[in-house]
């Protein structure tokens, strides 16, 4: 029933790993920087991490390592802590990041220098108008304009292409009017890009045993007229417990499920996500479409196209306004100052050691779901939501360094069908390619964000919803669950909810 084997987890050898690379089209990548474990390390990972059916692991406790929150807390609160065991200087920076997480920004000019620089166009002001509880976005409960935390992606295809030689890349660009997002708010004297709204149409699908659902299809409008060549993706924020332990995650341990041709012929066939850098060609592994290399880069992205605020990777005072924008490019802003940019570097550390410290909470009822577990593995779900990984060793960061941990990704591009298809690529990510999105702790969104709403734009309001949308390379795994018996379905439902 499982098919986690030995050598699904062992750590490929530096060849392996550059003939990876070179598959991808990385040229001339460098090798990575720590060696390759030895055949003991393999072995014992592979002996830990191993799921045999009926039987809990215990490590399945522990999905964030010896960093797993495991103290009680209230609902709203339990993506909202460090890893247990932060030293306090740690917890020092921990705290203050989470200042800056919370902050609301106002417009520049301003007596609150450290405060000032938002938009002047924006969706947010801060990062926590967002990430709820630090978890899920709020989705549309019906037709209507779209909340803060559900925005809609913009850009146009470019001739020109990509500049580092990226195998099967596909080059975009902002949409030269409104910019690689609609702003949906704006500082005063400044207008709003648009308004956009989201309606729904209903279309019922039947389970082998005669049960019926309704999923419900998002039919979007921008609110403001675009070209025909502007491709639109709508995106809601992510949860982010446990973004620190993906970012501690070696690229060869990713890289290892990688099967473009689907040589195996399960078929599954995962692409890995590459992302021109100034360094070269990096890793995707943030994002709906795994469109971001580092945990920095996804943090600083934040601040500039959802709040407008510059920062050291993204200096531009103006934030997301295009070169038509002219009064937007020429309004005062909120980096001439001591500062540099709007978000100085002392303030992206502290807000990148905040999002980056927080815990993974422990799981619940998993002896009681195992059946769910097993049955989870039997239908092929694990293929692309990979249970397990051991962490990167980093010596000078003890909570996440050689860590057990579960995400439940793999972290890779697949083809989801014509269903979840927003036809808008992303690096080398196609219109029907999504990353697989971790699952741990997903059964608790309800209780931090206040609502349960899933996929990259809220559409399944339930976990049943979620897993009938799949489609694409996920086809075979979706039609053994629509054919389950009810306490099947019922039993796998509970395993997700126990994540």
């Amino acid at each position: 029933m499982s098919n986690l084997t030995p050598a699904r987890w062992t750590k490929p050898s530096k060849a392996a790993i550059a003939a990876l690379l070179l598959t991808a089209g990385v040229l001339g990548a460098a090798e990575p920087d720590q060696p390759p474990r030895t055949k003991f390390e393999a072995a014992r990972i592979a002996a830990a991490m191993r799921v045999v059916p009926g039987e809990l692991n215990p490590f399945e406790l522990n999905p964030g390592g010896r960093g797993t929150l495991h103290r009680p807390t209230p609902g709203p609160e339990l993506f909202k802590h460090p890893l247990t065991g932060m030293n306090d200087a740690a917890r020092m920076d921990f705290v203050l990041g989470q200042a800056m997480f919370e902050k609301l920004w106002v417009p520049a000019p301003s007596s609150t220098k450290a405060s000032d620089g938002l938009g002047p166009l924006y969706n947010a002001r801060s990062c926590a108008m967002c990430h709820p509880g630090n978890g899920r976005g709020i989705a549309p409960t019906g037709d209507g304009p779209l909340p803060v935390s559900l925005v809609l992606r913009l850009s146009v295809a470019d001739p020109l292409g990509d500049p580092q030689g990226i195998q099967d890349y596909l080059a975009t660009r902002p949409d030269p009017d409104l910019g690689t997002q609609i702003q949906t708010d704006a500082a005063t004297g400044f207008t709003p890009e648009a308004q956009p709204g989201v309606r729904y149409s209903e279309t019922p699908i039947a389970f082998a045993d005669g049960q019926v659902i309704s999923l419900r299809r998002p039919i979007y409008d921008a609110g403001n007229p675009l070209s025909a060549q502007t491709m639109v993706s709508p995106r809601i924020a992510p949860p982010l417990a446990g973004m620190g332990l993906i970012a501690a995650i070696a690229d060869a341990d990713i890289l290892v499920g990688t099967d473009p041709e689907d040589t195996d012929g399960n078929g599954v066939s995962g692409r890995a996500n590459l992302i021109p850098t100034p360094t070269g060609p990096a890793l995707g592994r943030f994002g709906w479409k795994a469109g971001v290399a580092s945990l920095r880069t996804q943090v600083a992205d934040a601040f500039f196209h959802d709040i407008g605020i510059s920062s050291p990777l993204f200096p531009q005072g103006w934030g997301d306004c295009t070169e038509t924008q002219t009064a937007c490019r020429m309004a005062l802003h909120g980096d001439d100052d001591p500062r540099g940019t709007e978000l100085d570097a002392q303030g992206l550390d502290l807000t990148l050691a905040y999002v980056t410290g927080l815990a993974v909470p422990a799981r619940t009822g998993a002896t009681e779901t195992l059946r769910g577990r097993d049955l989870f593995h039997a239908t092929g779900c694990a293929t692309c939501h990979r249970p397990a990984y051991v962490t990167e060793r980093l010596p000078d960061d003890p909570l996440r360094s050689f860590q057990m941990i579960w995400p439940y990704s793999d972290f890779l591009l697949h083809d989801m069908g014509e269903g979840l298809a927003d036809n808008r690529p992303e690096h080398r990510a196609t219109g029907r390619e999504w990353r697989t999105p971790p699952l741990w702790s997903i059964g608790k969104t309800e209780l931090v964000s206040g609502m349960g709403f899933y996929l990259h734009d809220g559409r399944a309001r339930s976990l049943t919803e979620a897993i009938v949308w799949h489609g694409g390379e996920a086809t075979a795994a979706r039609d053994l669950f629509l054919h389950m018996p009810k306490p099947d379905r019922d039993a796998l439902i509970a395993f997700l909810e126990s994540l």
